[in-house]
């Protein structure tokens, strides 16, 4: 296998992970649906770059560090599951909250800056451990025999964030297509319901698995 065919290979991989729901597509979604397009594409290009650093880590052997160490990996666990159940619980909170006009002034005054919704993507893609596992596990088999690790780890994960962002900017402009009833009040608190059920799921399973 050479590096044309590694890369191709990885992508059909990549995109089948990509468009699969999960706890990314549902933050982006989300973002579009309550704040609009400009913290929703912040979103995505902080997962993207969570994304990226653990590509780069597992290219490097760091996630293979991280494996081998069971303090390490439980250490970056609980933080992972404690990140995400604070996160769920607080938009499960607002989206039970009456006073929704209120909620959207906080929202534009705090949350909806392109640092805070990058840094809500990126730390929840580098908080879980299970990302930096998937790239531990897959990257090494597509790297062709003399080709060197780290370059090639980077293009792979670089090849998988092009496709996070284009599913993402499809989410996006979809929400967007879509604004004159996810705008309503009923969708948004349900969105925010349901986004904060997905990330307290996760943070949950997270914080009890043991591998």
């Amino acid at each position: 296998m050479d590096l044309t065919d590694a890369v191709l290979s990885f992508a059909v991989l990549g995109a089948l992970l990509t468009i699969t729901p999960g706890l990314d597509t549902a933050l982006v979604l989300r973002a579009a649906i309550t704040m609009g397009r400009g913290p929703a594409f912040a979103t995505a290009l902080g997962v993207g770059a969570g994304a990226l650093a653990w590509g780069a880590a597992a290219a490097v052997g760091a996630s293979a560090l991280l494996a081998a160490s069971n303090v390490g990996y439980t250490v970056l666990r609980v933080a992972g599951a404690i990140y995400m159940i604070y996160l769920g619980v607080r938009m499960i909170r607002d989206a039970l909250r009456r006073d929704r006009a209120s909620l959207e002034a906080e929202a534009g005054r705090v949350v909806a800056t392109f640092w805070s919704t990058f840094g809500r993507g990126l730390l929840t893609n580098l908080l879980n451990p299970k990302v930096g596992a998937f790239y531990l596990a897959v990257l090494p088999q597509f790297v062709p025999e003399g080709a060197d690790p780290l370059t090639t780890g980077l293009l792979l994960a670089l090849v998988h964030d092009v496709e996070g962002l284009l599913w993402f900017t499809m989410i996006i402009l979809g929400a967007r297509a879509a604004r004159g009833y996810l705008a309503r009040r009923a969708v948004r608190r349900t969105v925010d319901a349901g986004t904060g059920v997905v990330l307290l799921g996760f943070g949950v399973r997270l914080g009890l698995s043991s591998s």
